[in-house]
This record gives C-alpha cells, structure tokens and sequence, in this order.
C-alpha cells in the first residue's frame, strides 16, 4: 500500500493506471465501506481510498470537531484489504486556503438533506470535485446509504469528470445502515436506532397501500415515530427513486429519513 499526502504523490503513482476505482470516504471505516473496496478491487486494476474530512460541508462547527476519527484503525483495515493507494491530504493540501464551495444546487435539488443541511451539499461537491481532479479515476464507487450525495455527485460532476459511477448496496447492522456516526452512539442508542430502522422498512412497505396511505398521513407518521422513540426528525418523505421528484406511489419510491437521537444525526432511505 503507497500512503499519498500530496496532489504530486497521487500524480506520480497513478500515471501508468489505466482502469483505477477511487472510493472517496471520511474515515472511520467500517463494513460499508470494505463492501466499497471490495467492488472496486473487483471491477478495476488498481484502487485508490481517500481519506479527508471535508470541512466545508459540515454546516455546524460542532458537528465537524466530533466527527468520529481513528486513522491507524483505518490503516489497518486498507492494508489488510491489499489497498493499492491511500490518499490522505490535509485542508491545504485540498483547498489552498480557499475553503469555499463554487457550487450552487438549483431549486428543485434543494430538497431533504439538502433543505436541513445549508450548505452541506455544496462542500460536498467542491470538495468531490477537487478530489476527483486529482485522482481522474475511471470508476467512482459510492454508499446508496447517501442516496441524495450520490445522485447530487453524478447530476453535477459526471459529466466533466467522466467517471463510470457505480451505487453499492447500503450494508446494515439487524437492519441499521452502517455510519461512521454511529461510533458516536451509546449502547442503548443503538439498540434503539436498530428497532427504529426496523420500523422504517414495516412503514415503507404499508405505504405501498392505498388503503393505509388514506389513513396515515405522512406527518402522522412522523409524530407517532417523535412520540414513541423520542427523536427528533428533519424530514420523512417518500420520493421516486429515479429522480427524486415527490412521489404519487406508482414508481419505484424510497422513503427517505433523517433524525436526531441524542443529537447524533442519521439518515437512511429504506
């Protein structure tokens, strides 16, 4: 495994790679992202993993410094997986200072995460772009976990990247999808936010009914989940699939959740 620091490193190691898988993460590494790894040792010659926690897309400060870290854990698992490269730059390195996002999303993309995260997917696609400048992989393997992240990365960057996007299936836990963030739960807490998942898969699946549609609104939904477990939601919302556009239940929808228990916010489509 070649550890990469800088935009050179990366240039110099990668020259003669013809067919390279990037999987850009944060860190914190866990089984949906060896699930990512492993679909990209698969379908490429060589795999580069980035590891940088983007500072411009986290819109509370607070948030950024609790953000979960553990990188000699995560050297261990890249290198256990036979990794080819691992790039961990710093915030310089990235941004030269510049932390600012050139991105502005259009109106009909200002939707879930998006609407409750100001400025969130903004740093996420500066920050995608610059990476994605640097390492010009051939296949980019991103989490469905992150479905809006995903769909934002391909609508606004794949065209000038031109990169062959490939969405892996979310690895979950008795039915939680797996998160870095979830580190920063107690036991307790993720106990709960399994039952809750749970419970996410049973409502999606009623939705699918008129009957139960005609009888539960999607925010008495969203009540009976406040009141039982005791959470705080941003949003519960049922979307198509394919474009994200608000769904009449005729195409192949997601409901798409995110919330706070005990102010660690998750987010999950089912």
């Amino acid at each position: 495994m070649q550890i990469l620091k800088t935009k050179n490193d990366v240039k110099e190691a990668i020259q003669n790679v013809k067919n390279l898988g990037f999987v850009p993460t944060m860190g914190t590494l866990h089984k949906g992202h060896i699930s990512l790894i492993k679909n990209s040792k698969k379908l490429t010659h060589k795999t580069l993993i980035s590891i940088f926690i983007n500072p411009i897309q986290f819109n509370d400060k607070k948030d950024f410094k609790k953000y979960p870290k553990n990188l000699k854990r995560d050297m261990k698992i890249i290198k256990k997986l036979k990794v080819d490269f691992l790039f961990v730059p710093n915030v310089e390195e990235i941004y030269n200072k510049n932390l600012k996002s050139s991105f502005n999303l259009h109106k009909e993309d200002k939707i879930l995460c998006a609407f409750y995260r100001k400025g969130h997917f903004e740093g996420v696609l500066e920050v995608m772009n610059r990476l994605l400048t640097i390492v010009k992989p051939k296949k980019l393997f991103l989490g469905e976990k992150d479905f809006q992240q995903q769909f934002l990365i391909k609508k606004y960057l794949q065209k000038k990247h031109k990169f062959e996007l490939h969405v892996c299936k979310t690895i979950r836990d008795d039915k939680l999808a797996l998160s870095s963030r979830n580190y920063n739960l107690s036991k307790a807490s993720l106990t709960k936010a399994k039952i809750i998942a749970k419970e996410f898969f049973k409502i999606k699946k009623k939705f699918s009914y008129v009957k139960f549609r005609k009888l539960n609104s999607i925010n008495k939904i969203k009540e009976y989940f406040e009141k039982k477990y005791i959470i705080k939601i941003d949003y519960l919302d049922f979307r198509n699939s394919a474009d994200l556009k608000k769904t009449d239940f005729k195409k192949n929808f997601k409901l798409f959740v995110a919330y706070y228990l005990n102010n660690v916010r998750l987010i999950d489509n089912f």
